[in-house]
């Protein structure tokens, strides 16, 4: 019980003493991701937050994964992507190996989708990564970059 509350009472200084950091809490709640501690990476002396809302967070769906995928499209263009909204939160898209840690954790995105981390690899023929759970499984798909649906968004991961 005790290391509980020091961790808790380390975690209070971290945020305190980096206002950035806190900044991006903020925006990952104030856009529907409900972020959590998930982890501490001891190795770094950092807390891991992901979003944990159940469904990709409302605020940042219908967003193309990048800014060559959203300026490639000729019509229906959106508003923004999601690496630059995530870079201007300060928050990095969760990778697929993040994405199936939170899975362990509940059940996140059985309605919806989310952009992950899309290696450089495959990004550069045109494609991204996104992934769902769906029939108790998480399953990880590819698409152009330029697409974009209103139950697709993105889950961030802070390091503080």
């Amino acid at each position: 019980m005790r290391t509980r509350c020091m961790a808790k009472e380390r975690l209070k200084e971290k945020l305190e003493a980096a206002g950035e950091k806190l900044w991006s809490l903020q925006e990952m709640e104030r856009t529907g991701g409900e972020p959590d501690v998930v982890g501490y990476d001891a190795s770094t002396d950092e807390y891991l937050f992901y979003d944990c809302a159940p469904e990709s967070p409302q605020g940042r769906r219908s967003f193309c994964y990048d800014r060559p995928g959203q300026d490639s499209r000729r019509e229906a263009k959106p508003a923004n992507n999601a690496v630059d909204i995530a870079a201007a939160m300060g928050i990095e898209l969760l990778t697929e190996e993040q994405y199936r840690q939170l899975q362990q954790l509940g059940t996140f995105d059985a309605k919806t989708s989310s952009w992950l981390k899309t290696p450089a690899e495959i990004r550069q023929l045109g494609g991204a990564l996104f992934a769902d759970y769906r029939y108790g499984q998480v399953f990880v798909y590819h698409n152009g970059a330029a697409s974009y649906y209103a139950a697709r968004g993105f889950r961030g991961a802070l390091r503080v």
